[in-house]
């Protein structure tokens, strides 16, 4: 059966063409406000004096893109509710951000999270670290845009590449004029935006089941909301260990150690209002999940009996839940243009920080180490670049749509990349011993493992694994599932090949023998895609100690900038103004370079007049 094509009236292009319009004029004002951008304090930085409530929001948003919109719901609409467990990963993560990892770079008072690696390792860490982050977010930024325009161009007559320039256009206009500021404040009329259109779907899907509890009945009955499995195997897929445990390692490598959310916490005007921001994001959060939650499950009660998958009216889980809003909506003028302004403001969110943060790193560690230039030829070069990467991310979509199943490589990058990262600065905040040859051998080593893991994984999966077929047989929940030869069910990362439970069946399911897809070496690409940040990190920080000990000198922790450790593991107690210290050239006995170190506990004239003691030295 040919995929269902549905035109979108007057009222739904009125309506989605407002909020575009609305998203570009909230950037603009900022651009002709204020100091009207011309520092890069304000355009970078928003000079350092957002509060929590804005940022809150603009952090919740950056992670919520139009891919998890879309993906989340099919998740639960597919598998269950297992993955909603992901939500007490939260209670374990945000702890570690506020007291942990905000208090060092805060009082740091860095631009680039990476200025971190240059502060206690070296410049050449530095940059590793800013390169690999760039190219992972260069291709998540292309695979975000193209994503949403290609699902809703199955589905409409909305053509994808009209969507994916408007989309690009808009975003590259408010980001290259208005800075941070403007990102922050149309993020946060995109997550009212998001939240709105994701709230007036679910109403009227509750509505159109005939209320909560049909929903709830049906899905129990069906298994969806079946108990979790306390498995400790990271090879099974969801477990409450899986999500809890190895969910909270990855929201620490987005949350605790990406530019972009680093970035939004050195914009708060205090530590204390970063630290809210970060707490705040655990209901913001949960909110969110229990949202997306609430659409899979009516969308499968609304479907259970005749699932779009299986009748060919959709092809792929991604473009489920646009089906799903386009039904609910048919005949509210106005309404399916809402939902879609939601989608695209996820989007337009995580696009607009991804070229606001390349812009940041690309000026702060790649260029202005080795180029002196004033504050106004940085903020117009850091103008010209955020362009330019509104520009790359065309070109990323545009090879995004020739990718294929590839795409699901790159809408994963962040768990393959953000894991070594994670391990880096964790590395470098707890373990003295750890120098710029441990660091740099630990961290390519932990990437080079977890690129084998991951991407082998899909790969091997694309490769190996047969696909079903499906077979509907009539309208009254009676189905026949025909599998592929020697086929069962197999899933690994973000893939599942359980396309549907089968219930209330008059005719026999036939499943055969499960073949051995993942015996002896290839054992490892059945690694839950949910623990590549906590065991890529974790190889990190072995590997980078083992060689740090092997090449580390006797004298080497003496040279140890102390603010760059917590101060659980600091010797010494810094009286230095953290905000007041400068930052100087300091040359290492080690041949790796020269570092800038913050000036420490030197009691010179100068500075006794500005000492303060901030951390006491724990034994």
């Amino acid at each position: 059966m040919e995929e269902s094509k549905i035109h979108f009236s007057v009222w739904d292009y009125v309506v989605f063409a407002l909020s575009l319009i609305l998203s570009l004029a909230i950037g603009l004002r900022y651009a002709f406000t204020g100091g009207k951008q011309m520092t890069t304090s304000e355009f970078l930085m928003a000079d350092r004096k957002m509060r929590y409530g804005p940022v809150a929001l603009s952090l919740m948003v950056t992670f919520i893109s139009a891919v998890s919109v879309l993906g989340v719901p099919a998740e639960i609409f597919v598998n269950g509710t297992d993955y909603c467990y992901l939500a007490v990963s939260y209670f374990l993560c945000f702890p570690i951000v506020c007291h942990i990892f905000i208090p060092v770079f805060y009082k740091l008072k860095i631009t680039s999270v990476y200025e971190y690696l240059e502060l206690r390792f070296s410049k050449s860490v530095r940059i590793c670290g800013t390169v690999v982050y760039m190219l992972m977010l260069i291709i998540y930024m292309g695979v975000v845009l193209y994503t949403p325009a290609l699902a809703l161009n199955t589905v409409t007559d909305i053509n994808v590449w009209i969507s994916v320039v408007v989309l690009c256009a808009v975003c590259t206009v408010y980001t290259t004029l208005g800075g941070l500021k403007a990102v922050i404040w149309t993020d946060v009329f995109q997550a009212t935006v998001m939240l709105g259109g994701q709230a007036i779907v679910l109403i009227l899907g509750v509505v159109k089941v005939g209320g909560m509890d049909e929903v709830w009945r049906i899905n129990t009955e069906t298994g969806k909301l079946s108990s979790i499995s306390f498995n400790p195997s990271p090879f099974e897929r969801h477990t409450f260990w899986t999500l809890a445990i190895g969910g909270a390692f990855m929201c620490l490598s987005l949350y605790g150690t990406s530019q972009t959310a680093v970035q939004r916490y050195l914009s708060c005007e205090t530590m204390k209002d970063a630290q809210i921001t970060a707490y705040l994001n655990v209901p913001l959060l949960i909110i969110v999940m229990i949202i997306n939650g609430l659409l899979g499950l009516t969308a499968y009660a609304t479907y259970h009996c005749e699932n779009p998958l299986a009748t060919g009216a959709i092809s792929k889980s991604d473009q489920l839940l646009i089906f799903y809003m386009l039904d609910v909506l048919n005949g509210y003028p106005g309404l399916p243009g809402i939902f879609v302004a939601c989608l695209f403001s996820a989007a337009l969110s995580t696009i607009s920080s991804c070229f606001n943060a390349l812009a940041t790193l690309t000026m702060q560690d790649l260029v202005q180490p080795f180029v002196d230039l004033s504050d106004r030829k940085a903020v117009l070069y850091s103008k010209v670049l955020a362009f330019g990467y509104g520009i790359v991310c065309l070109l990323m979509a545009g090879i995004a749509s020739t990718m294929g199943s590839v795409l699901i490589a790159a809408i994963s990058i962040f768990g393959i990349i953000g894991g070594p990262l994670l391990g880096l600065f964790v590395l470098g905040m707890f373990f003295r011993i750890a120098n710029t040859k441990g660091a740099l051998i630990g961290f390519f080593t932990g990437l080079v493992f977890i690129f084998i893991v991951g991407f082998g994984s899909i790969f091997y999966f694309i490769l190996e694994v047969p696909k079903p077929t499906y077979e509907l047989r009539d309208e009254t929940c009676n189905f026949t599932v025909t599998y592929d030869s020697n086929y069962t069910t197999e899933s690994n990362l973000n893939i599942s090949m359980n396309l549907y439970n089968i219930t209330n069946t008059t005719q026999q399911t036939v499943i055969h023998e499960k073949p051995k897809l993942y015996e002896g070496f290839y054992s490892i690409f059945k690694l839950s895609y949910l623990w590549y940040s906590g065991i890529s990190g974790l190889v990190v920080i072995i590997v980078g100690l083992i060689a740090s000990w092997i090449t580390s000198r006797c004298d080497e922790t003496d040279n140890i900038n102390e603010r760059t450790l917590h101060p659980l593991v600091r010797r010494k107690q810094i009286k230095t103004n953290l905000s007041t210290a400068p930052l100087v050239e300091n040359k290492n006995a080690n041949d790796t370079g020269i570092h800038l170190n913050v000036l420490l506990g030197q009691e010179n004239d100068d500075m006794k007049s500005v000492e303060t003691q901030s951390f006491l030295e724990h034994s």
